[in-house]
Parts: structure tokens; C-alpha cells; sequence
């Protein structure tokens, strides 16, 4: 089985908790602590989900870490789960996937824009409703820099890449020199 079908299965039973006791935005953000800890620290995943490891020796440094961070009771519990099922390797993408199901639940959709320099609010806001126009629902922006792009924005909602940059209107120039194209 894959790792992101097994994410899947796992972030949809969180989420059905969280749906039931109410706390769906508080499980996402220790799911999201967690798999923060775990990119910061390859070693801790990496030693956690080894079976060179004793089982009993890993799951005793899981409870020492999970005590430290003060997670719910359900979070902790469903750690402990994916370390009995040998699942524990897979944190990483199950955040990722409850962070998109969860942005469905609440009729979210979030687009990563670059720029070539800093925008300013306004600019941001502007870029904003023009998204949320595009999409039909409320959109989450992440705003990047990129001083190669030259100037303009690129964004990307899903599949739907808006790209004003200078460095393409360059690039498709080129290519209709290149080509003969020039009428």
C-alpha cells in the first residue's frame, strides 16, 4: 500500500474525530507540530521507525516526546497508533493530507503566489479577490518572493497557473523569435 493511500485512510479517521468532538483545527495543528519535529529532526523519524530499534525502546521514546509537547489525549493516542502499525513514518504526509481535507471542510482553497519583490497589502488583498472570484470560495494565500521572476506575479490555485511575469512574457518572446512568429 502507498504511503499517501495509507495517509489518506489515516487523515480521513482523525478528521471524522475531530468532526465529532468539535476539534478538527486543534488535531491539524498537533498533527502539523508533529510533522514539523519530524522534517526539523530526520533523526527522531528515522529512529522511531526503524526495526533495527527494539519496539519497545521506540515506542518508550514516542511517550517521552509526545508527554513533552501536551497533545490531547486523541493525539496522542493516534500517534501511538501509527506507531503500533508500523505507520509512524507517514506523519509527514498525513498532516499534509488532513490540512487539504480539512481546507474542504471548511470551503477553503489555498494558492501560492510569487512575486518578483515585496507586495504591499493592498496589492495582496487585490490578489486575494481576484482568486477567491476565480475559485468560488474563500482562498488562503501564500505569498513567496523570487528575484529571478524580473517583475509581475505568478499564481497558482490547483491546477491554474496565472502567470504575468516578465521572465515568461521573455521566455514566450524567445520562443516566438526562435519560431518565426514575429507578425
Amino acid at each position: 500500500m502507498t504511503s499517501l493511500i495509507v495517509a489518506k485512510r489515516y487523515a480521513r479517521a482523525l478528521l471524522e474525530l475531530g468532526k465529532e468532538d468539535g476539534n478538527l483545527d486543534q488535531y491539524g495543528k498537533e498533527l502539523a507540530e508533529v510533522a514539523e519535529l519530524f522534517t526539523a529532526s530526520g533523526e527522531l523519524e528515522q529512529v522511531l521507525a526503524s526495526p533495527a530499534i527494539d519496539f519497545e525502546d521506540r515506542s518508550k521514546l514516542l511517550n517521552t516526546f509526545l508527554d513533552k509537547m501536551g497533545l490531547s489525549p486523541i493525539a496522542n493516542n493516534f500517534f501511538r497508533l501509527l506507531m503500533d502499525r508500523g505507520r509512524i513514518d507517514t506523519v509527514r504526509d498525513i498532516s499534509r493530507v488532513y490540512t487539504r481535507l480539512l481546507d474542504e471542510e471548511k470551503g477553503i482553497t489555498r494558492a501560492e503566489v510569487v512575486a518578483a519583490a515585496p507586495l504591499n497589502e493592498a496589492e495582496v488583498s487585490r490578489i486575494k479577490e481576484v482568486l477567491t472570484t476565480l475559485a468560488g470560495r474563500d482562498v488562503v494565500l501564500e505569498v513567496k518572493e523570487d528575484s529571478s521572476l524580473i517583475g509581475g506575479v505568478r499564481a497558482q490555485i490547483g491546477d491554474l497557473v496565472l502567470d504575468g511575469t516578465v521572465k515568461t512574457q521573455l521566455e514566450t518572446l524567445k520562443d516566438s523569435l526562435r519560431r518565426g512568429d514575429y507578425a
